[in-house]
């Protein structure tokens, strides 16, 4: 028997949409500022010689530079405002979460409730500043040493610096907007965008060198299969869910005694999302932004060891990706995701218990259980799915970039923000049933005053 929840969500249509009048606000406010993200992605930045970055990208686009230029949504290629896109605001989330899981100050601010987090979110916002910085100061000096600069100079060096660290603070304020105002995830929503977009120009280019003879069709038939493929298993383990069985006991209520219920706790078998395949990339792309604006030899003995054994599809480069993805799956969860103390005292103060296990501590522990076998095999899925396409494009020597990483943000993302819409509806239909039904109580309780006598004279 379906609830009257699973009835309401498969009655949901274009109908209740148009009628779902804040629903339909913040869709268009958050269609409004991705656009202006892809206004700000052809903005250039002051100095930059195009033709000379034209005729560099071009060459570069088949290798790390397409990739680079596909995760900030061409914005790097055309060296616009946003060329760092959203990625130091990433890193800098990632230290301070890894800082708050080990500093003991920063412990005390996450125990704080809401004041903890803005105290947070400050630090995470200094910490993308000083990334930022750092970032884009190599950046407009590796610019210079490419001739990619038609007035190289200090003046271009802080003019650069300072456009470049206002785009990333603006992507990082559109992202806040949008979660705060709009509907989906903001950061996640503005990777996927600078992804999407950059799709057609990658399939276009590839079907050209189909049609060239420089790709057989049997390699442009396999890669077809094998996105297709891999979005569907993708969408199938995002829904998978492991659930676990909650009973609660009969109360009373004044005179009442009110039965006891059953219900289920569910765990996705990736509770973090895309969130640990993001993270990896950013790590693994801070060297590469910074070789694929250097000429041979200026980025040093150390770097050019490091590039030569972490580039894209090398042995060590593989496997740091996907410890990192493992690693993040299970801090992400724990610590952000899924906290099973945080869960199990809920629970307590609902007068929920697992059956066979003691409320508190007992649930907690067997919550850790689970999950930990839970992330186990969703760690190595996320790890699989980022890794197979890298390991074949190196293998068949692919000139299009089908990535793993960027097929996760797609499907995830997408699946996130419909299930946010769906939520919304629900609530807009919530909200009409409790109007009708307060509607009702008056008309009737008029009746019952139209109707009632009054009293019967002596």
């Amino acid at each position: 028997m379906a609830s009257a929840a699973e009835q309401m969500a498969a009655n949901l249509s274009w109908g209740t949409l148009g009628k779902a009048t804040e629903l339909r606000q913040r869709i268009f406010y958050t269609i409004g500022l991705l656009i202006i993200y892809r206004i700000g992605t052809y903005i250039p930045v002051p100095g930059i010689d195009a033709g000379a970055l034209r005729d560099f990208m071009e060459q570069a686009a088949s290798g790390i530079g397409g990739i680079l230029s596909m995760f900030t949504g061409g914005a790097l290629g055309r060296m616009g405002v946003f060329a760092l896109g959203i990625m130091p605001y990433i890193s800098a989330s990632i230290i301070v979460q890894l800082l708050a899981s080990m500093w003991e100050p920063l412990k005390q601010l996450k125990k704080e409730g809401e004041q903890g987090r803005k105290k947070i979110n400050q630090y995470t916002r200094y910490g993308t500043v000083a990334l930022a910085t750092g970032q884009a100061f190599a950046l407009a000096n590796s610019l210079q040493a490419g001739d990619l600069v038609s007035t190289p100079g200090p003046y271009f060096v802080a003019s650069a610096v300072v456009t470049l660290v206002g785009g990333t603070m603006f992507l990082m304020w559109l992202g806040e907007q949008i979660t705060a105002r709009g509907i989906g995830n903001g950061i996640s929503l503005i990777i996927f965008v600078g992804i999407v977009a950059e799709l057609p120009a990658a399939f276009a280019q590839f079907f050209s060198q189909g049609r060239s003879g420089a790709v057989s069709p049997v390699v442009i038939i396999g890669v077809i299969v094998m996105f297709v493929a891999v979005i569907g298993f993708v969408v199938f383990m995002e829904r998978a869910l492991r659930k676990i069985h909650i009973q609660y006991p009969r109360r009373q209520v004044g005179m009442k005694m009110y039965d006891g219920g059953t219900s289920h706790l569910p765990i996705k078998v990736n509770p973090a999302g895309v969130i640990p395949a993001i993270f990896a990339s950013a790590l693994l792309l801070l060297p590469t932004t910074l070789q694929t604006f250097s000429t041979n030899g200026s980025t040093g003995p150390v770097m050019s060891t490091i590039l030569a054994y972490f580039g894209p599809g090398q042995p060590l480069y593989l496997l740091f990706f996907a410890v990192m993805i493992i690693f993040f799956t299970f801090f992400y969860t724990k610590e952000v995701a899924f906290k099973t103390d945080d869960v199990a005292d809920n629970l307590k103060n609902q007068n929920g218990f697992v059956p066979g296990i003691r409320p508190g501590k007992r649930t907690a522990e067997y919550l850790d259980y689970v999950v930990t076998r839970i992330l186990v095999l969703g760690s190595l899925y996320l790890a699989a799915v980022a890794l197979l396409p890298e390991i074949l494009r190196a293998q068949l020597a692919v000139p299009f970039y089908f990535g793993g990483t960027s097929i996760l943000i797609i499907v995830s993302v997408t699946m996130d923000t419909i299930q946010q819409v769906q939520s919304h509806l629900l609530a807009h239909q919530y909200e009409g049933l409790i109007e009708k039904s307060q509607l009702r109580g008056k008309r009737g309780g008029s009746a019952a005053k139209k109707g009632r006598k009054g009293p019967a004279r002596r």
